[in-house]
């Protein structure tokens, strides 16, 4: 899980006192295995979004609303790309294999089984 900070405080300037009252935060694409929000919080003018998961190779779309105190409503869109943390290591094969990792077979031409 990673948090991201949006910080609006350019787009509340000459307006003391102003400050987001109201968040809705929307991803898309919506999809199995996809990038979920799992938190969100308001810190005065800095929208704080808790995200996890996203299939490496897509770019997500994280669209917030905010309400602010003196009634403005602010939609900013962030587009998010995702990257792998770590390459995925295939499980070893319980099969024994040769130096060009075919497996070694018995005499009826069974795979021999690594114990």
């Amino acid at each position: 899980m990673l948090d991201y900070v949006l910080d609006a405080s350019p787009a509340l300037l000459g307006l003391d006192g102003d400050g987001i009252v109201t968040m809705d935060v929307q991803v898309s694409p919506q999809q199995a295995g996809g990038l979920v929000l799992n938190s969100s919080a308001v810190d005065g003018d800095r929208a704080v979004l808790w995200l996890s998961g996203g299939l490496a190779g897509q770019i997500y779309m994280v669209t917030l609303g905010l309400g602010t105190a003196s009634g403005r409503y602010l939609l900013r869109s962030v587009m998010l790309p995702v990257q792998a943390l770590a390459h995925m290591v295939p499980s070893p094969s319980p099969y024994l294999v040769d130096g060009n990792g075919a497996p070694l077979i018995d005499q009826n031409g069974s795979p021999i089984i690594s114990k």
